[in-house]
This record gives C-alpha cells, sequence and structure tokens, in this order.
C-alpha cells in the first residue's frame, strides 16, 4: 500500500490502531453509487415505472373527494357515485398490484448488488499484499466485505426509486395545489422550503457520523474476532475481565455515535412533525377563510387537504431515504478505500507467462525493510540449484522468514532482484508462478471442513485415492483411520479438533498433493513430539526428493541433510555452507548447534534420567 493511501494511526480503547478521522468524499462515493445504478439501470427504469404508475393511481381517491362532496353530496348527482366508486377501487387494486411487483422488481435488484458487491470487494481483498493483513484487523476487512455491502440496497433497492417517485408525487400534487389556490400553496411551499433547507444541514452534520460508526463498528468486530480465535489464551491468563472491558469500551463508543446520530434523526422526524403541524394551521386559518369568502368550495377545501399530505408526506419519506442514501455512500466510501489499495498481482496482464518452473531460485543483493529506518535483509545474494535443499539457521528476528517470504513473493525486494530460472520474479505472472509453490508454515492453518478436504486444498479435484496416498506418506493415515468417519471427519476452525503434530501431518499431506517445483518448510516439526517427528521424517524427505525446498529450523537434527545452509544474522549471510564443513569451520553455525547440545544434555543427560547420551546433532538417545 503506497504511503499516499496509508493512514497514520493512534491506540484506540480496543487496542487496535485507529485512523486518522477523514471527511466523507462525496464526490467519489457518488461516482461509484452512478456506476452502481448504471450496472442495474434497466431494472431499476422498471421499478420506477411501476412505481409511477403506482404513485399516479394513488391520486385516484383524492381527486374523487372534490366531485364526491360538491356534486353527488351537496349537487345530489346520484349517478355519479358509483362510476367514483369504481374508479377508487380500480386504483386501489392498481396499487396493491403495483407495489407487490415493485417489492419483488427492486427486492431482487437490492440483493443482486449487494451479492455483487461482496464478491468484488472479498476478490479484491484477498489479492491485497500481505502487508495489508499485517496492519489491517481481519473485522474490518470483514466488516467492509459483509456490512458496508448492505448499504447499497438503498441505492438500487427501492431508496433510490421511492426518493424519485416521491418528487413526482409531490410535484404533481403540487401543480394541482397550485391550481386549487395559488397564494395557499405559495405561502406552505415557503415552509417546505425553509424544512428543506434544515434538512440539508442536517444531513451534513449526519454524513461524518454514520461513516465514522462504520469505522467503530469495524474495529469492534476486529477486537471481538481476535477475542474468540484467541479464547485459550485468554483462558490461560485469566484475561476475561480485561478482555471484557475492552469490548466495553468499544461498544460504549459505538453507542455514542448511535446515539448522536439517533437524536440528529429523531430531530429531523420532529423537525417533520412540526412542519407538518404548522402547515394544518396554515391550511385551517387560510383554507377556511377562503371557503368563509366563497373563493373555495368545500368540495377544493377537502381536496386541498389530501394533496397537502401527498406533497407533505413524500418529502418526510425524502428525509428518512436521504439519511438512509447518506448511510449508504458512506459504505460506499469505505469501499472504495479498500478498493484503492494496490493488489499484488497488479500489473500482471503485462508479466510473462510462467507455465513451467524447474526451481532455481537466486538472489542478487536483496535489500528489505517494512519499514524505511529498520532494513531486513541487507544485500542477501545466494542460488539455490533446483532440486536442491537450502536451509535457513539464525537467531530470531535475523531475517529467515523475511527471506522465504521474497521466495514465496509475498514482498517484492527494495533493491536487487530475485531470480526463478534465471528470469527476475518481478516480470513473471504472480499465479502462474505460485502455481508451483508448497507451504508448511509453523502455524499449520487448517479450514474448518474435513481431513480429506484439507488435504486436497491445492488441487480439489484430487481423487480420493490419492489425498489417501499422500496421507499415508505424511503419516497421517496413523490417526485419521481412528476416527470413526476417516478422511471424512471434522477438523473444526483452525484445525483445532487435531493437534499440533496431527495438524502439521495434515499440512504435509496437502503439500504434497500440491506436487509443487519449490518447497518452503517454515519450522514444519516444531509442533511434533520426538516420536512425532521420527515418524514423518520420511515423509518430509519424500516431499523434499527433487524439488526445491527451503528448510526454517531451529532444531538442527532436521537440516543436517540441506545441500546448503544459509546462517543469517542481522539480515546478512554470515555463513553458508554444508552441515559438517560449516561445525569445522568453528564460527555462528558451530556457535548454535554447541548451544544447542549442551540445552539438550541439561535437560535429559540427568541421573535417573532413561536418556543418557546425545548425538553430535544435539538430539538425546536412548542406551544401546
Amino acid at each position: 500500500m503506497s504511503d499516499a493511501r496509508t493512514e497514520r494511526r493512534d491506540e484506540t480503547s480496543t487496542g487496535e490502531p485507529k485512523p486518522k478521522k477523514k471527511r466523507l468524499r462525496f464526490g467519489q462515493a457518488f461516482a461509484d453509487a452512478r456506476e452502481l445504478v448504471a450496472a442495474h439501470k434497466k431494472r431499476l427504469l422498471l421499478g420506477l415505472g411501476v412505481l409511477l404508475v403506482n404513485r399516479l393511481a394513488g391520486l385516484v381517491l383524492p381527486s374523487i373527494s372534490k366531485p364526491l362532496i360538491d356534486d353527488v353530496l351537496q349537487g345530489g348527482r346520484a349517478d355519479l357515485l358509483v362510476p367514483l366508486a369504481l374508479a377508487g377501487g380500480v386504483a386501489t387494486l392498481v396499487q396493491a398490484v403495483t407495489g407487490f411487483t415493485l417489492s419483488q422488481v427492486l427486492g431482487v435488484a437490492a440483493q443482486r448488488a449487494i451479492n455483487d458487491m461482496r464478491i468484488v470487494v472479498q476478490a479484491h481483498v484477498t489479492r491485497m499484499p500481505v502487508r495489508s493483513f499485517d496492519t489491517t484487523q481481519t473485522g474490518v476487512l470483514i466488516s467492509r466485505i459483509m456490512t458496508d455491502a448492505e448499504g447499497v440496497r438503498n441505492l438500487v433497492g427501492t431508496g433510490l426509486v421511492q426518493l424519485v417517485g416521491g418528487a413526482v408525487t409531490a410535484i404533481a400534487a403540487l401543480g394541482v395545489l397550485f391550481y386549487i389556490s395559488w397564494s395557499m400553496t405559495a405561502v406552505i411551499l415557503c415552509v417546505l422550503a425553509l424544512f428543506g433547507v434544515v434538512m440539508a444541514v442536517a444531513f451534513k452534520r449526519l454524513r461524518p457520523l454514520f461513516r465514522e460508526r462504520g469505522k467503530i463498528n469495524a474495529e469492534v468486530t476486529g477486537r471481538l474476532n481476535q477475542t474468540l480465535g484467541g479464547i485459550r489464551v485468554i483462558k490461560a491468563y485469566t484475561a476475561e475481565p480485561a478482555e471484557e472491558a475492552v469490548f466495553r469500551d468499544g461498544v460504549g463508543k459505538l453507542f455514542a455515535n448511535v446515539k448522536a446520530s439517533m437524536t440528529g434523526v429523531s430531530l429531523t422526524s420532529a423537525l417533520a412533525t412540526a412542519i407538518v403541524g404548522i402547515i394544518g394551521v396554515l391550511y385551517l386559518i387560510l383554507g377556511g377563510g377562503a371557503v368563509l369568502d366563497g373563493t373555495m368550495s368545500l368540495g377544493d377545501l377537502l381536496m386541498y387537504l389530501v394533496f397537502v399530505g401527498l406533497v407533505v408526506g413524500p418529502v418526510v419519506e425524502i428525509a428518512s431515504i436521504g439519511t438512509q442514501i447518506t448511510e449508504a455512500f458512506a459504505g460506499l466510501d469505505r469501499i472504495r478505500e479498500i478498493r484503492e489499495t494496490i493488489t499484488e498481482d497488479d500489473g500482471d496482464e503485462a508479466r510473462a507467462a510462467c507455465p513451467e518452473v524447474s526451481g532455481e531460485i537466486a538472489f542478487e543483493d536483496v535489500h528489505f525493510a517494512y519499514t524505511d529506518d529498520e532494513p531486513v535483509l541487507r544485500g542477501v545474494s545466494f542460488v539455490a540449484p533446483a532440486g536442491t535443499t537450502t536451509a535457513l539457521v539464525g537467531s530470531s528476528g535475523s531475517g529467515k522468514s523475511t527471506l522465504v517470504a521474497l521466495v514465496m513473493a509475498f514482498h517484492r525486494p527494495q533493491q536487487g532482484r530475485v531470480l526463478v530460472d534465471g528470469r527476475d520474479l518481478a516480470s513473471i505472472k504472480l499465479r502462474d508462478y505460485r502455481r508451483h509453490l508448497g507451504v508448511v508454515l509453523q502455524d499449520s492453518f487448517l479450514f474448518d471442513g474435513t481431513v480429506a478436504e484439507n488435504i486436497a486444498f491445492a488441487r480439489p479435484e484430487a481423487t480420493p485415492e490419492e489425498v489417501e496416498e499422500v496421507g499415508r506418506l505424511a503419516h497421517c493415515d496413523e490417526f485419521v483411520r481412528a476416527f470413526p468417519k476417516g478422511y471424512d471427519t471434522i477438523v473444526g476452525e483452525r484445525g483445532v479438533r487435531l493437534s499440533g503434530g496431527q495438524r502439521q501431518r495434515v499440512s504435509i499431506a496437502r503439500a504434497l498433493l500440491a506436487k509443487p517445483r519449490i518447497l518452503i518448510l517454515d519450522e514444519a516439526t516444531s509442533s511434533l513430539d520426538s516420536e512425532s517427528e521420527a515418524l514423518i521424517q520420511d515423509g518430509l524427505a519424500r516431499l523434499r526428493h527433487d524439488r526445491t525446498t527451503f528448510v526454517i529450523a531451529h532444531r538442527l537434527s532436521t537440516i543436517r541433510s540441506a545441500d546448503q545452509i544459509l546462517v543469517v544474522e542481522g539480515g546478512r549471510i554470515v555463513e553458508r555452507g554444508r552441515h559438517e564443513e560449516l561445525l569445522a569451520h568453528g564460527g555462528r553455525y558451530k556457535e548454535l548447534h554447541d548451544r544447542q547440545t549442551k540445552l539438550v544434555r541439561e535437560r535429559f543427560v540427568n541421573p535417573g534420567e532413561e536418556w543418557t547420551s546425545v548425538d553430535e546433532a544435539g538430539e538425546a538417545v536412548r542406551p544401546g
């Protein structure tokens, strides 16, 4: 994300960074709304036509009030009674039919628009750079996809059409009012104009509140998502009261915002009621006087009253719909912020295709930093020939994970190049390249589905036989067969129903099934005990065979067979070579090795312990 699009953040009561307040970019939101309306214009035009018929039919009953009183009741024209009644009945039936049709036509359009918007935003979010997810709460992104998209129903649903229909009804009714009494209508129109000015000011004040509400709701949702996801840690440290306090503060801010916006909306509603009252007083005084001096008939007075309602009603309705549309604009503006984030595959159409990969990876003087003043990699250069294993060792924070993140194209170097088969990775289509990647990370993330679905994640078309084959190679069979449903067992959210070692083995099986040319093993055995680790070493060996593999491991015994070991410290490669060479060299690698050996000896080689010796790699072994 470019600096221009990155907001400075302060701490909030939810414990997460909070963007600086920004004004609603109404012009850009209006442009988005116009584009959205254009995409559904056919259905909207149909809805508008149906609405106009509905509103015109609604004018029939008010219109017959004058002939009913003046001609039928006072003039004795009994022959007009049935035709007038039939006209009113037919008009009411037309209103009922068009009302139902309108809800179907525009309701479907609104839901389709919401559906399309969610799909577009979700697709954009998943293609955002990894760094964006490191700096943005998951709950914020979920809110953009699910909640903010809801607002578009007020643009392509009944909201916008009712706004237009209300305006048409008000204008038509106003014309009738001018026809009956232009002087009284002019006075009433001045009152309505004053109401319109006050409403415009109210909307200007309400827009920022609606925008801020979406942000606060996203922050609270994001923290709640973290709380529920980390519930085991919270319970382990009895941190429930602290989380309750954080949530209380967050929803308190949300309540304050809702209260302020409700106050504003209530004031506009109260003002609308007051306007109706003022118009009623004017109607009684001016209309009653006109009847008394003979310039208006009783039928005119009644008809005028009904048509005043047809003017005031839509005006009040417009005020309510205007609030909803304002909220929709605020949601569109928040969605635009997300959609303006540059995706990691931006410009891929101009890059070269990459249908096949041999797997040679080379770094040429690569520099990288997450922030300008804190470099993480400093001039890293090496070559990992195709089909070989490169191990990365070093202290925490030395740059190992960043290095493999560059291999996976999660980030781009600020200086230097990452080459794949001699081609600059930046010149290759990202999706083509990643099809050749396989990953087993320290945090073995599984989706809430079956064991088989998680293994087949990279290749959903894989057959059950293929899934079970890689399951055997990764030693998943040994625990899966113990489940009543076998490979159809549900693993739960993030694989919570499996142990850490079981999740790791499923991840290895998933990578095996993907048949990658380039493999990343980031602490792939970190969640395994010694027995489980021994079980899958064969699976890892099969996984690494004939693939370019990068291994990050703190257990040095797991990397003894690597073709080259890179010792990374302070963002630089300080040593490189094979296990035996580096031990003989007596440098940083030997220091790490000896320290690990000492820790294992202190842990296991004690009187009364079954473990009595340690091998050269620092692994405890049994006697004999």
